[in-house]
């Protein structure tokens, strides 16, 4: 599962369509959390992360949607800025 960000110990990834199903989400992981979260409507698919670390990855997917959407649908995979 490719890397596409990393920030204050949260990792981005996104698994490639063809072996993943709709709808299209990232999984975001920080320690021993991980959630699969939406990133068309925000909503946390699967899993859990603690507040403050599902926030600032909300706020990562404010700033990249348009990227996530386009990396969803082409396959081309590309490292995304970090959360600053």
């Amino acid at each position: 599962m490719p890397v596409l960000s990393r920030f204050y110990g949260i990792i981005i990834r996104m698994y490639f369509q063809q072996s993943e199903h709709s709808p299209p989400h990232i999984h975001a992981i920080y320690g021993e959390d991980v959630a699969a979260i939406d990133f068309q409507t925000k909503e946390v698919i699967e899993g859990h992360l603690p507040p403050k670390a599902l926030a600032m990855v909300m706020e990562w997917i404010d700033i990249h949607k348009d990227e996530l959407m386009y990396i969803w649908d082409t396959q081309d995979f590309k490292a995304l800025e970090p959360l600053q």
